[in-house]
């Protein structure tokens, strides 16, 4: 089962305490990363697991992101389980955001009206800043290649082989 991969590769990459690991979080990933890891199915899925298999664990990712997985995985109890099971393997962490970075939040979804950038979106980007990271595992490659970080930095977007 692919869970096993995944439990194995983020015992041997990321030992030790979570809380500190996802301060030296070199990566994020995005909702539609996780779906496409987790479906055999989704067309993205052979360059989101090759890209994923490079990165250095866990991965940042937010609350938002998971809402969005949770909602648009399934609902039967196998593929809440699988989610949970990638979730708990420790190839991510997921990064808090408190209510005085709200504002933040609501200047990306603001300054990026025009794409439009989905509150999941706005948390990655903030998280990206507020960590100094600018390396995501994502689908959404035209949104993440548009977001800017401190000013002009682009993201390197993953994966780089596209369906």
């Amino acid at each position: 089962m692919a869970l096993k991969r995944f439990a194995k590769r983020s015992a041997k990459n990321c030992g030790g305490d979570m809380a500190a690991d996802a301060l030296i979080a070199d990566a994020l990933i995005d909702t539609g990363a996780i779906l496409a890891i987790l479906r055999k199915s989704d067309k993205w899925h052979e360059s989101c697991q090759d890209a994923f298999r490079q990165l250095r664990f866990p991965l940042l990712t937010s609350e938002a992101v998971l809402t969005e997985l949770f909602q648009l995985f399934g609902n039967s109890r196998a593929e809440i389980e699988t989610a949970w099971g990638f979730l708990r393997s420790g190839a991510v962490v997921v990064g808090t955001i408190d209510d005085s970075e709200m504002a933040q939040l609501r200047a990306l979804m603001l300054q990026y009206w025009d794409r439009p950038m989905d509150f999941a979106d706005a948390t990655l980007v903030h998280l990206a800043k507020r960590e100094s990271i600018s390396t995501i595992l994502t689908v959404d490659q035209a949104d993440f290649a548009t977001y800017r970080l401190a000013g002009k930095r682009r993201f390197h977007v993953l994966p780089i082989d596209r369906p």
